[in-house]
């Protein structure tokens, strides 16, 4: 078996002058001393890790006869850097594309632009849903071998690529290198419109939708559209009823894994959100947030036709049907409609008797629990709400706020 741990210098880069070699197998093996299909090469690397030298593969001769390019990056054992005059070599060519910024190659889909012919190709197999490279352990096929190779570590649980600065490793170099933002605070890409950075590119791609208004990504069954594929995903479950977050705890299961993580902290008790005002605690940062205006008394949800603020968006959007007047929610026993989901869940209780409430004193049946409290406090006379003006008291909250208005003299 003859040994190849060499390749012949075709030029070097004019920009960054790394020598540039090609190997040319019928430079080392004459066709007359020998047969060449009787023959095989082995084609030798360095381990840049480790810089141990290691077999890469082998081939027969008849296999590479043509030309065999290789990265100007790898470090081969045993060349000898010879400088040739021709500049015209293809792959020289193509090479200095990387550093000149030129993308020569077109999509004829999507006219998104390649450096390489090569790119082009993988690419095209996005349009055409071409996937020639199949996982031998569960069956998964993917467009580029690349990819297979980094979906194989999720078998094996290989993570060869481990951050310098607290260890964690990673199956691919990619989040490695996001991961080592952290750390460095490195956020490179920025919007143009409101200079928000970001740590990757498909970050900044979602984040400049908000501004454009894009929503690419659109719900087959009720037109909804996304600007984030994922929210797509996770709104197509409420039509096809999918929950694949289940609780180890409980029966629960929910449809997005954020939903099962915050049902978790039930379970646990965990409430990690402390107020500094108050030290009331919360199992969501987004809860604590709110609470927050409790003391500031900040109201960032103002409606447009009447200025009214409010603490949460949801309660703007139930505000705003007061100067719609829409009743988008219908029953389908009796045609009713309603402004309110919840009104017609309540209404609908009156058809099917479900979740009744009879009071055990005369017998009178309410669709709501707290409407059976207010009205059994007829039977006990309970009366809790009291006016500090007066000291009057009441057994409903609406009826004492209609009282003080006696005393603040308020004519809303």
């Amino acid at each position: 078996m003859d040994e190849y741990v060499g390749g012949k210098v075709k030029n070097e880069f004019e920009i960054c002058k790394e020598p540039f070699h090609t190997q040319y197998i019928d430079n080392i093996i004459k066709e007359d001393e020998i047969e060449k299909n009787e023959r095989t090469v082995q084609i030798k690397d360095v381990d840049m890790k480790v810089g141990v030298e290691k077999v890469k593969y082998e081939q027969p001769v008849t296999e590479i006869m043509e030309l065999y390019p290789v990265k100007h990056q790898i470090i081969h054992v045993g060349y000898k850097l010879h400088q040739c005059s021709n500049s015209d070599s293809s792959y020289l060519k193509s090479s200095l594309v990387a550093h000149t910024g030129e993308k020569p190659y077109q999509c004829s889909q999507c006219d998104k632009p390649f450096s390489q012919s090569s790119h082009t190709k993988t690419h095209m197999r996005t349009h055409i849903g071409e996937k020639p490279y199949q996982c031998s352990q569960c069956g998964k096929p993917f467009s580029q071998s690349s990819h297979l190779n980094t979906h194989m570590r999720t078998h094996t649980g290989e993570k060869p690529y481990q951050c310098n600065q607290c260890n964690k490793a990673f199956a691919d170099k990619y989040y490695l290198i996001i991961h080592q933002r952290i750390h460095t605070g490195e956020k490179p890409y920025r919007c143009s419109h409101c200079n928000k950075a970001f740590t990757k590119k498909i970050s900044l791609t979602i984040h400049q939708r908000i501004h454009t208004g894009e929503k690419p990504y659109q719900c087959s069954q009720c037109n909804k559209a996304f600007s984030d594929k994922s929210n797509l995903i996770c709104h197509q479950r409420i039509h096809t009823g999918e929950k694949p977050y289940q609780c180890s705890q409980c029966s629960n299961a929910f449809s997005h894994s954020t939903h099962l993580k915050i049902h978790m902290k039930t379970h646990t008790g965990e409430k990690p959100y402390q107020c500094s005002h108050c030290d009331t605690s919360f199992s969501q940062n987004n809860n604590l947030k709110i609470h927050m205006r409790t003391h500031t008394g900040a109201k960032p949800y103002q409606c447009s036709q009447c200025n009214k603020a409010f603490l949460l968006s949801s309660r703007l959007k139930t505000h705003m049907i007061t100067h719609t007047g829409e009743k988008p929610y219908q029953c389908n026993q009796c045609n009713k409609t309603f402004a309110y989901t919840q009104s017609l869940v309540l209404h609908q209780r009156t058809h099917t008797g479900e979740n009744s409430y009879r009071c055990s004193h005369c017998n009178k049946v309410f669709t709501q629990k707290i409407s059976l409290t207010i009205h059994q406090r007829i039977h006990n006379g309970e009366k809790p709400y009291q006016c500090s003006q007066c000291n009057k008291a009441f057994s409903h909250k609406s009826n004492l706020i209609c009282h003080q208005r006696i005393h603040t003299g308020e004519k809303p």
